[in-house]
């Protein structure tokens, strides 16, 4: 299928974008692994068993998700990380901002730093891993168009996702407190939002610029929407590995989801706990913009008491059964398209070419129509 961008007017394939063989980095990472595929089909060229189509959709889609997830991190990293050789971007960071997300804890630097590390190893191993079996890879190079922030400390390169537009849904904070409700279970049912005010409008999670790093409340409030919005994106790799993993067929593709799916959760655990230290504030330039104290009222109790992250029980697959605690939600159908609509929702993509809405929304469509009889 033919696409044409406003930007460039000029036609292109989009199966350009989903490639036979890897980067150049990726290839070095796995040299020695790879073997050239002369046909078409997507078979196995090594161990394991046959790469369905479906199997192959499914790790071509988390591969995307988590080529996403690296732009976006490796941007918190820039300017709130640790900086040194294991993660690209090694600028300096900026002081102000590491100090604003210190307030939620002294180890943030070292956190985000890892966190970035390790969704940079998941979409190498994974692309490596379809290219070691023939099938196509997945690139979004070409996608990488959108603005740095002008901050001190920010590559000025181009970037997949946007950080300074964010729309956080933290709905995630009473969705694991709550006994009552599962999202599986009750789809209607609306959760309520933890910093309300952060899942409307627009709000930057790094500083645009150095006129951002001033007043201190200002930083604070920017670092407070990232600690909120590191949790958003780690809740939902917690929840869409064990999702798509029900509909994967060969052991060893199974094998992957269900080792990298619980560094996903690993990972939210993490900062579920920092987001609860979050100080409350009024964004002083933007009055609209409250951080509030999540243990007192209104707040508190079991629905917004900040020391309570691990996942309450809920009911589960039936209310006939007692109930358990899990992630949530796990429900397959739809799994992946609801992950694209969550991301697109949520703002990362503002600035994104039409082309690249239509590839992610393909890679979600074939990735949920894995298992299905014709696969």
């Amino acid at each position: 299928m033919i696409y044409v961008t406003k930007r460039s007017k000029k036609p292109v394939n989009r199966r350009s974008f989903i490639k036979k063989g890897l980067g150049a980095g990726t290839a070095t990472l796995a040299a020695g692994l790879l073997s050239s595929s002369s046909s078409g089909k997507e078979k196995d060229k090594g161990e394991g068993g046959n790469l369905s189509k479906g199997d192959a959709a499914i790790l071509r889609f988390l591969a995307a998700a988590e080529i996403l997830e690296s732009d976006l991190w490796i941007q918190y990293n820039e300017l709130g990380g640790v900086q040194d050789s294991e993660v690209p971007g090694i600028t300096g960071g900026s002081a102000p901002y590491i100090a604003a997300l210190e307030v939620l804890d002294e180890d943030m630097p070292q956190y985000i730093h890892d966190n970035t590390e390790d969704e940079i190893t998941h979409f190498q191993f994974i692309n490596a891993y379809l290219a070691a079996k023939g099938a196509a890879t997945v690139n979004l190079d070409p996608f990488r168009t959108l603005p740095s922030s002008k901050a001190t400390g920010a590559l000025q390169i181009g970037r997949l996702t946007n950080l300074m537009q964010l729309t956080v849904d933290t709905s995630w904070w009473t969705r694991y407190r709550s006994r009552a409700n599962n999202p599986d279970l009750d789809p209607a049912f609306a959760f309520p939002q933890a910093v309300p005010t952060l899942s409307v409008g627009q709000h930057p999670a790094i500083p645009r610029s150095d006129a951002d790093l001033s007043p201190t409340d200002h930083i604070q409030a920017i670092a407070n929407t990232a600690g909120f919005h590191f949790a958003f994106i780690e809740q939902g790799g917690t929840s869409l590995y064990p999702s798509l993993a029900q509909r994967v067929k060969n052991s060893e593709v199974l094998r992957i989801l269900l080792s990298i799916g619980p560094t996903e959760t690993a990972h939210f655990q993490t900062w579920h706990d920092k987001a609860g230290n979050a100080p409350a504030l009024t964004d002083p330039t933007n009055p609209q913009l409250v951080f509030p104290d999540l243990n007192a009222p209104p707040a508190g109790g079991e629905d917004f008491q900040t020391n309570l992250i691990m996942p309450e029980p809920c009911p589960f697959l039936s209310r006939k059964f007692p109930v358990c605690s899990i992630i949530r939600p796990t429900q397959t159908k739809g799994a992946a398209m609801g992950a694209a609509k969550a991301l697109t929702a949520d703002g990362l993509f503002i600035g994104q070419s039409p082309m690249f809405f239509e590839l992610l929304q393909d890679l979600a469509a074939e990735a949920d129509n894995a298992g299905s009889d014709d696969d």
